[in-house]
């Protein structure tokens, strides 16, 4: 099998550099006609295909931002892609996913951050939840490649660029919801506590519980897994409880969980809301069409996605990395910043912490659907 031709070797065959090779492949006009009769009739005699990244790098600017994404079938990466695809789109940018896989994460991991490392096809990278991999991160930032992090899983590792949703925030809004339609039995499905954001989103809830002078009973918390057989596990533990005991209402930390609740409260010949309310947390797009339509905390899926590609264009482009810099360099960010001041639980505009360099929290939103309504029995209570 003959090797593949490269922009080097078409350039050794037309006897010009790489960089003429590239300024013909991106349809310049400073090359000489006669020059770019031959380069072209070469690349026709070798059927080249020409690839982005070299015709990029060998014209002195790489055109290739990657983006590090978990199993492409986690719930929030197509809106979170669609709010990047409407940035790049405006740009001379190209996209390049690089995927962990579902299996064997850890020598994944390091694997993907080698690949990086070593084929230098990228001009920046965009990590969209990498787990345990953001440990990783600090060694391409040390090589001069910009990185951006996208994240609620840990927190993220010094000198990253960081955004990600008011997790807190939102866990208070569903939680007071819950409470202002007058439950006061309300249980909460945390998701694994190895990660930040279920911190966060507890936390929220132990705050709203606080503010109403109630302290969190711990037979109402059980941690689940993210996904619906975790919440219908749990869900099952809770309403097998005695009827007096059964919590009235449940916050589930993530959509999926609370779908489990949905099938475990089915199963027990429960009703929702008439018999236990529930609210859920990301409002993924099959949320709105459960039956009932399930109320929820919108993440800002795209907006995130949009600011953290703004961000990281700010980093490629601004030679000044403070945050300052960076938010006068892309009107989007400055926008979402909002106060530099952090802010209270309820917040719901965006906070910029001070460190730095950038670490921007974008608000959430409750939706209010059908699956919440006032306890059916305040005698329970």
């Amino acid at each position: 099998m003959s090797t593949r031709m490269t922009i080097s070797d078409i350039a050794r065959l037309a006897g010009v550099s790489k960089a003429t090779v590239s300024r013909v492949l991106n349809h310049k006009p400073d090359v000489d006609p006669v020059t770019r009769e031959r380069i072209l009739r070469i690349m026709e005699e070798h059927n080249f295909v020409p690839s982005v990244a070299a015709s990029g790098l060998a014209g002195g600017k790489g055109h290739l931002i990657g983006v590090l994404v978990p199993a492409l079938t986690w719930p929030l990466i197509p809106d979170i892609m669609r709010g990047i695809a409407e940035v790049v789109e405006e740009t001379s940018y190209e996209l390049v996913l690089y995927s962990i896989k579902t299996s064997n994460h850890e020598r994944d991991r390091s694997d993907v951050i080698n690949r990086i490392l070593a084929n230098r096809l990228i001009v920046g990278l965009l990590a969209i939840f990498p787990g345990q991999s953001a440990r990783y991160l600090p060694a391409l930032q040390r090589q001069g490649l910009p990185v951006v992090l996208l994240d609620d899983q840990g927190l993220p590792p010094e000198q990253i660029p960081w955004i990600t949703a008011d997790n807190r925030a939102g866990a208070y809004a569903a939680t007071r919801h819950l409470l202002e339609l007058g439950h006061r039995r309300i249980a909460h499905i945390q998701g694994p506590l190895k990660y930040q954001v279920s911190r966060e989103r507890f936390q929220g809830y132990c705050d709203a519980l606080q503010d109403y002078g109630i302290a969190p009973d711990p037979s109402l918390i059980l941690q689940g897994d993210f996904m619906p057989p975790g919440g219908r596990a749990c869900a099952c533990q809770f309403f097998a409880m005695p009827e007096r005991s059964r919590p009235t209402a449940i916050f589930a930390a993530s959509d999926l969980m609370a779908y489990g609740v949905m099938g475990a409260a089915e199963e027990f010949g429960l009703r929702i809301p008439d018999d236990v309310s529930l609210v859920g947390f990301d409002d993924i797009a099959s949320s709105g069409h459960m039956r009932p339509p399930l109320t929820t905390v919108r993440q800002p899926l795209s907006e995130m996605g949009r600011c953290a590609l703004e961000l990281l264009l700010s980093l490629l482009e601004a030679p000044d990395h403070s945050s300052s810099a960076l938010l006068r360099a892309s009107p989007l960010l400055a926008r979402f910043a909002g106060s530099s001041q952090p802010q209270a639980p309820a917040a719901t505009t965006a906070t910029i912490e001070s460190a730095q360099p950038v670490r921007l929290r974008l608000p959430t939103h409750l939706v209010v659907r059908a699956t919440t309504a006032p306890p059916a029995c305040y005698a329970r209570l």
